[in-house]
């Protein structure tokens, strides 16, 4: 009898996997970290492992999506539109993932992570941008939301990178006049 992944013990089991992921984390760099060493911690065999995820790159990528997701919080922006509060919001969300990263990632993962800040992001400033109704023409709202994306991840590595002397809430909204007029300017054409 085969499970389908959304059966409650299957979903038990994967996130105890990815809860041991973090354990370890916590505890050792990602390179040292073996499928052994999750294995154990978890208490599961190596092919239920491999039931839920391709090998530790796959974990790792789905461990730092899920919690990003849950930083974002993105239930909470379906219904928004742009504006200052929610860039805010987001700007903070990803400063405090990337925070609660630093002691645990190795640097050589600072592309995955990297790339699975900007895609969420992406996600969620083209729904947000499909809302808005300036903008009707749908490869103009993906390049606006990749636009974004890579700004607001770049602002949150600068953030990092000047020490994080000032609050994130401080640090973003200097710009946040000139992204609204900016959208605002792009969406009047």
């Amino acid at each position: 009898m085969t499970q389908s992944k959304t059966d409650p013990r299957v979903l038990r089991t994967r996130k105890l996997i990815m809860d041991s992921f973090i354990e370890l984390s916590a505890k050792k760099e990602f390179k040292d970290i073996t499928i052994k060493d999750i294995t154990t911690e978890a208490m599961i065999n190596r092919a239920t492992f491999y039931y839920h995820f391709e090998d530790i790159y796959d974990l790792l990528e789905k461990v730092l999506s899920e919690v990003l997701l849950v930083n974002l919080n993105c239930s909470s922006y379906q219904n928004d539109e742009l504006n200052e509060e929610v860039f805010v919001s987001i700007f903070t969300a990803i400063t405090n993932f990337q925070k609660s990263l630093s002691n645990r990632c190795h640097r050589g993962y600072e592309d995955t992570i990297a790339r699975i800040i900007r895609e969420q992001l992406e996600i969620i400033f083209y729904k947000m941008l499909e809302k808005t109704e300036s903008v009707k023409e749908e490869e103009a709202l993906r390049t606006i939301a990749v636009i974004l994306s890579w700004g607001i991840y770049g602002a949150s590595v600068e953030w990092k990178r000047f020490d994080m002397k000032v609050p994130p809430e401080e640090f973003i909204k200097s710009a946040i006049p000139y992204l609204m007029s900016g959208i605002e300017i792009g969406s009047r054409k």
